[in-house]
């Protein structure tokens, strides 16, 4: 089983294209409510590639917390570490641009996924934890999420993170630059956006030098994902091999990091390499990025967090 830990939430996303309202010419879409939050996108991503999944979080019994649960099990994600409580769900606000890339800002204050506390124990089928995104960020849930993290590569099993940096919830940045350097000696598999991977070297880094150093520090794979220029992997023993982006007619970016995150695991496991330790030679790692490039280029050709079935991506002549 793969565990996914972290917040869920309810993106507020454009119903239809832009309209200048009013003399004014006001930008004001309608928006419409969506299932989303990084984890739980990834958690559904992968329930629907074939990859037994558990979710771990805590959602709020509100009509959105309500709407989140069920569409967990609704792709058979296994909801038995999922947490209640009365507060509200969070909400983002998505602004997608011409190109169909999407920014975000948050309503977080005093909501149902902040207060997240960790389970006492792990289920003993489990072999995979994945992190990542706003669960890291807000605290008191993140230092419960962090303690989990440590906790899980203590146990030996594959631990992978996605930052997916929310620059405007982050509110000392070089705190939480070194916050993340001591996460990466119990991370197996980082992976990060390129803007990501720059803003988490800082202003006087060079990326490239910054991803040698959080190789050194732990983690046996780091993945860049280049956008539409397909995805990168750095290894431990000196590999680094790229795929091309699939070619797609983009609708939005909404999920697609997400979906990366989920098909790379689901992929990993089909070559055993879900341990703290893997090992996997060139064809192995350019199987993986292919199907995740692929797994991702479907999520975009489509509105909103909407990541493939299995089915979809066996059609591909890609993989």
């Amino acid at each position: 089983m793969i565990i996914v830990a972290g917040e869920a939430l309810i993106d507020l996303v454009p119903a239809g294209p832009r309209e200048q309202d009013g003399p004014t010419g006001d930008d004001l879409p309608a928006l419409l409510p969506k299932r989303g939050g990084g984890p739980y996108n990834t958690a559904v991503a992968l329930a629907r590639l074939g990859s037994p999944t558990a979710f771990c979080s805590r959602l709020s019994t509100d009509h959105f917390g309500r709407a989140l649960l069920s569409g967990l099990t609704a792709d058979g994600v296994d909801t038995s570490l999922v947490q209640r409580g009365p507060e509200p769900t969070t909400l983002a606000v998505a602004h997608v641009g011409d190109g169909g890339s999407a920014e975000y800002s948050f309503h977080v204050g005093g909501t149902a996924d902040r207060l997240f506390a960790g389970p006492e124990t792990l289920p003993e089928t489990a072999r995979a934890v994945s992190f990542g995104t706003c669960s890291l960020v807000l605290e008191p849930g993140a230092s419960a999420y962090e303690e989990l993290m440590r906790r899980a590569s203590a146990r030996g099993l594959f631990t992978a993170l996605d930052p997916n940096i929310r620059p405007g919830l982050i509110l000392d940045a070089d705190a939480y630059r070194a916050r993340f350097r001591a996460w990466l000696p119990h991370v197996t598999l980082l992976k990060l956006s390129e803007e990501d991977a720059a803003w988490l070297a800082g202003p006087e880094v060079e990326p490239v030098s910054a991803v040698a150093e959080w190789l050194a520090a732990g983690p046996y794979a780091v993945v860049l994902t280049r956008g539409s220029e397909g995805l990168t992997v750095l290894t431990r023993d000196g590999l680094e091999l790229s795929v091309p982006g699939e070619r797609v007619t983009v609708v939005d970016t909404i999920g697609a990091g997400d979906t990366v995150n989920a098909a790379l695991l689901h992929r990993l496991d089909s070559h055993s390499a879900l341990t703290a330790s893997p090992a996997l030679d060139a064809g192995e790692w350019r199987d993986i990025l292919a199907f995740a490039a692929r797994a991702a280029a479907v999520t975009c050709s489509r509105a909103g967090a909407q990541p493939p079935y299995a089915v979809e991506i066996a059609e591909s002549p890609a993989v």
